[in-house]
């Protein structure tokens, strides 16, 4: 059985619903939950803590219902993008704010180890409006962390950072997380955090789970459009003009493209090409069977702090990529040059078209 279970889990709020979500952790498991907003993130966050009753479903933790446990008896932490720090309390007093309402000793001992493992342990003095951001969550995350949950849930910690900050952050919270096992379920609109922290991602819509997995299933497999474009990739539409040998040939207008996803013959697909996977060339390179190679202009250079993206052209189709600078530098180009586009099949996926 799973560390934790969700089965089928129905909430109704009236203006809003949750609708069969099921899901399962295995202790120290970090998932993200991506969406849209008003995808119904939260709420599966506070139905888990028990803030919700679930109209149908069921939670499981550590192989015991809890589905209508009350949220004090549940041991689940919880961190919001506000923080939620008491402002007449100094950071000791933060930090060891719930600790004190199960234990009467050892609790200096506990905050200065905590404080200490999140590089906070020389602001224990301090109130929370003296501190900067990074440092107020460390601060609501050390709060959370100090009874030792055994699930922790966070609602878009790191929202609020700057970037050297948020890789801060990250880089400490893995740090106590590995030490202590603690399973994470973590609210993000960054798919940076989804690829430092996360094991397993889950893409909500309208209050479904769309899709639940490893990163590298949903990354490199999205089931639909939505998510395919939600996650990053290029969406092409085409039609399969040949279907042989494990492999597909796709019509996509300007061009044909080999997968090896399967789909009919005659069928309308649609086909998702992630940046990471296009590489790029200034010269004709050598075809090999399983490559795709396609002719391109570039278009534009989109610097993106220590990567960028290219813009090309294939005639009227636009594909994006995605490169270090040290490459960019290496190509030595610019808009308006000749550039091959080469894909492997493997990586060229046909995803549905629904939702």
């Amino acid at each position: 059985m799973s560390f934790l279970g969700v089965e089928d889990l129905h909430i109704d709020l009236d203006e809003f619903h949750l609708r069969e979500v099921s899901f399962g952790l295995d202790r120290g498991d970090y998932m993200m939950i991506i969406g849209p907003t008003g995808a119904g993130k939260t709420i599966l966050l506070e139905s888990i803590v028990g803030f919700w009753n679930p109209e149908r479903g069921r939670i499981w933790l550590e192989g015991v219902e809890i589905s209508r446990e009350l949220p004090e008896r549940r041991n689940i932490g919880i961190v919001y993008q506000d923080y939620a720090l008491i402002p007449h309390f100094t950071v000791f007093g933060n930090i060891a704010y719930g600790l004190k309402k199960r234990e009467k000793t050892g609790i200096d001992e506990k905050v200065r180890e905590i404080a200490t493992a999140l590089k906070i342990d020389h602001l224990l003095h301090r109130k929370p409006e003296t501190l900067s951001g990074g440092e107020q969550q460390r601060v609501a995350l050390a709060r959370a962390l100090i009874v030792e949950p055994k699930l922790l849930l966070m609602d878009e910690p790191f929202s609020a950072l700057d970037p050297r900050t948020r890789r801060e952050t990250r880089r400490l919270l893995l740090d106590v997380l590995e030490r202590r096992n603690i399973t994470v379920i973590h609210i993000s609109h960054d798919l940076s955090d989804a690829w430092a922290l996360a094991n397993k991602l889950a893409i909500f819509r309208d209050g479904v789970m769309l899709q639940f997995g490893s990163m590298e299933d949903i990354f490199r497999r999205p089931k639909t459009r939505f998510i395919a474009d939600f996650v990053g990739a290029s969406i092409l539409e085409g039609t399969v003009v040949e279907n042989d040998n494990g492999y597909c040939m796709i019509d996509v207008g300007d061009f044909h493209v080999m997968s090896v996803d399967y789909a009919d013959k005659g069928s309308d697909v649609l086909v998702a090409l992630r940046p990471e996977d296009i590489i790029v060339s200034t010269h004709l390179p050598v075809s090999i069977s399983a490559q795709n190679i396609i002719e391109t202009r570039l278009r534009r250079i989109m610097p993106e702090g220590r990567t960028c993206y290219l813009n090309l052209l294939a005639h009227e189709t636009e594909l994006t990529v995605l490169v270090t600078n040290n490459a960019l530098y290496q190509l030595n180009i610019t808009p308006g040059d000749t550039i091959y586009a080469i894909i492997k099949s493997a990586n060229v996926r046909i995803v549905n078209q629904t939702r």
